[in-house]
């Protein structure tokens, strides 16, 4: 028992000092904000929970909106509106009661006939508050949706011009800006949309501010006789890596900082995108979509200026699930030793157990983390469920295999007829090891088909695959070959690593963990089944 002990002592140390490295708090620039002072804008949407504005019976009541703006007054002197549908019509009135200022939208798309009631119903509300709403949006991003061409733009533009006595813009990713020129003269300002994870080639959180100052000096450049406004700029929390851009909390809060140190230096305004955390845009942006609030969706904030920042706040309870784990599984390889002293006091044994409990223990509450932010409907829950398993199946049943020599089954064996004459250990490692390859299938065919949105299980794969691969490394009295079932999962799992390791790149480290744990489950597959070891 003591030998076992021992050997239990490295992986926790492990799980433990790993956490501790992943949770400490980043150090954040100075606050880019002076004593007292506000932010410029913010974007503003009211939906919480299940509220969307994709369900056109939503509307927000006005206590909720309110709630929203005492808070948002002690943080900036204006908000950003996209629309005036779904409770948005009260915005400015509300803002009154609270000092603030409304950059009031006016949606635009290709349906004309709600565009006229868009457009009559906004002029109207901008008349009656024209005191609080400090400019017009006429459109955002219709020109990047393909909804509606530069020329009728315009021509909407110039008409509601005539109509307000507030100043009227248009905003878009600044590209669009470039290639209609036709918008210079029904605008009274330039706002364009400056983001750096959703750039056609993404940005580092590191080089953001940098990219922004340079891509607004080039609109500058070409509209010189116009003010230029950053409408959108921000970084997200959560979600999926796209090349060297990777969503966090600490790189959010980095680059908002130096964004907005960079405009007080160079003496431009930012609205940031956006105040609350949206879920409902997780339905069309993927998980990233819905973190990039300087609040969350329970109205908690996220950072303070110049305040140390975590990427992993609650650490301390996902490395207490780790150690748990890790002590499950080295009992239940010390459960499956029984009574052979040869197998108790084996160190090689134990130290293949030591690297399952560490890898798994390590891993497991990252994999309960990222279920919590990446799961969406039904069908994303029974996705993290499912993954969440086989993070902790795996390494129990795998630690069980290899104390007890019993045989890691064929697919065949697990599902067909001989499933009834197999030792109930093998039996269940065969049914992990299968779900687990279904689900790696599943994951890497949506890389392959339609992966811009798709989130990397890294975490959930690799404490589930390590096991399986390291009882394949056992050296058996008898290999049989891998069957039919496991070789055409493995090749579609090599020919699938293979193709996201070059569409992602190589600076994507969530898609290269990713690929490592699919290209190590291939190989174990292919590895074969072995027979049980005789005394």
């Amino acid at each position: 028992m003591r030998f076992c002990l021992a050997f239990l002592l490295a992986p926790l140390a492990a799980i433990a000092g790993t956490w501790w490295w992943l949770g400490a708090p980043v150090a954040m620039p100075p606050s880019p904000l002076a004593e007292g002072a506000r932010l410029y804008c913010v974007s503003y949407a009211p939906f919480r929970g299940a509220q969307s504005p994709l369900d056109g019976g939503t509307h927000i009541p006005a206590q909720q909106i309110e709630e929203d703006l005492r808070n948002l007054a002690k943080l900036t002197d204006c908000v950003r509106t996209y629309s005036i549908e779904h409770g948005l019509d009260q915005v400015p009135a509300i803002a009154a009661r609270y000092g603030l200022q409304v950059m009031q939208g006016l949606w635009l798309s290709s349906d004309r006939i709600r565009n006229e009631q868009q457009i009559a119903a906004v002029i109207d509300l901008v008349n009656k508050h024209k005191n609080v709403v400090r400019s017009l949006v006429v459109g955002n991003e219709v020109l990047l949706r393909g909804e509606m061409s530069g020329q009728d733009l315009a021509a909407v533009m110039r008409r509601v011009k005539a109509a307000v006595q507030v100043p009227v813009t248009y905003a878009d990713v600044w590209e669009f800006w470039l290639r209609h020129p036709e918008l210079r003269d029904a605008a009274d300002f330039v706002t364009v949309h400056i983001l750096p994870y959703w750039e056609d080639f993404p940005i580092p959180a590191e080089q953001a501010a940098a990219h922004v100052d340079s891509i607004r000096a080039k609109v500058v450049e070409a509209f010189p006789d116009k003010q230029v406004l950053i409408g959108e700029t921000g970084w997200p929390s959560a979600g999926r890596m796209r090349e060297g851009a990777l969503p966090s909390p600490v790189n959010e809060a980095l680059v908002m900082h130096e964004i907005l140190a960079a405009a007080a230096r160079g003496g431009y305004r930012v609205n940031l995108i956006e105040a609350f955390d949206q879920p409902w845009k997780r339905r069309l942006e993927g998980t990233a979509g819905g973190y990039w609030g300087l609040f969350d969706e329970n109205r908690v904030v996220k950072f303070a200026w110049g305040q140390p920042v975590s990427d992993h706040p609650h650490w301390k309870l996902q490395a207490a699930g780790g150690l748990a784990l890790a002590a499950i599984v080295f009992a239940s390889a010390w459960w499956a030793a029984g009574t052979a002293s040869r197998r108790r006091n084996d160190a090689m044994l134990w130290g293949m157990v030591a690297v399952m409990a560490a890898v798994s223990g390590i891993f497991v509450g990252w994999t309960v983390e990222k279920a919590a932010y990446e799961s969406l409907g039904a069908g994303g829950w029974v996705r993290s469920a499912a993954l969440l398993f086989v993070g902790v199946a795996a390494p129990i049943v795998a630690a069980t295999l290899l104390a007890g020599r019993f045989p890691l089954p064929r697919f065949a064996d697990v599902l067909g007829p001989a499933r009834a004459r197999l030792p109930m250990p093998a039996l269940a490692a065969g049914l992990v090891l299968v779900v687990l390859s279904a689900i790696a299938m599943q994951v890497m065919l949506g890389f392959v088909f339609d992966p811009r949105y798709r989130d990397f299980p890294f975490a959930a794969l690799a404490g589930a695959v390590v096991p399986f691969a390291l009882v394949a490394l056992r050296r058996e009295r008898r290999r049989m070959p891998a069957g039919m079932a496991e070789k055409v999962s493995a090749l579609v799992l090599a020919l699938a690593a293979v193709y996201v390791f070059f569409n992602e790149g190589t600076a994507n480290w969530q898609s290269l963990a990713t690929v490592a744990c699919v290209a190590l489950l291939s190989l174990t597959l292919l590895r074969g089944a072995g027979e049980p070891e005789t005394e």
